[in-house]
């Protein structure tokens, strides 16, 4: 593992690398978390890991693996988060189900502070404009704690 570029190899979660963007300029700008990707029910879905160091991330690697494992369940309490949070009243179980189809989980984010976002993408895009999506954050005791909507 170089000081420079370090990585994370995970036997359930891949390689996780630290993020880094290069600018027009060739400058290449280093971020404060890892990233990597993992396949779910053949799904391909980005890792996303707050923190700058190995020695920050590893801490937060069991939480994720908890996470991943149970992403169909989280999933789905997710999109109903969603619908639930933006309806004016009690949603329809039809639009309970038409939300778990239509939005699309893209990224899982770890934070330092143990929580959990899950970002959704709206595959059909009549349910947010366009480079607008949805992201359900959990607490650290799994509960969801606020739907925020993000671009």
């Amino acid at each position: 593992m170089s000081d420079e570029n370090p990585t994370i190899d995970d036997p359930a979660l891949g390689t996780l690398v630290r993020a880094r963007s290069e600018l027009t300029d060739g400058t290449v700008l280093a971020h404060d978390w890892f990233v990597g990707t993992v396949t779910v029910d053949g799904a391909e879905l980005e890792l996303m890991v707050e923190g700058m160091t190995p020695d920050e991330v590893l801490p937060l690697l069991p939480r994720l693996r908890e996470t991943v494992a149970r992403l169909e369940e989280l999933r789905r309490i997710a999109t109903d988060a969603v619908v639930t949070n933006f309806s004016t009243g009690e949603p329809e179980p039809s639009e309970l189900d038409d939300a778990a189809t239509d939005l699309v989980l893209e990224t899982v984010e770890a934070s330092s502070d143990g929580g959990i976002v899950l970002h959704l993408t709206d595959s059909c895009g009549e349910h947010f404009p366009e480079e607008y999506w949805p992201a359900v954050h959990f607490g650290t005791d799994g509960a969801v704690e606020k739907v925020t909507v993000e671009s």
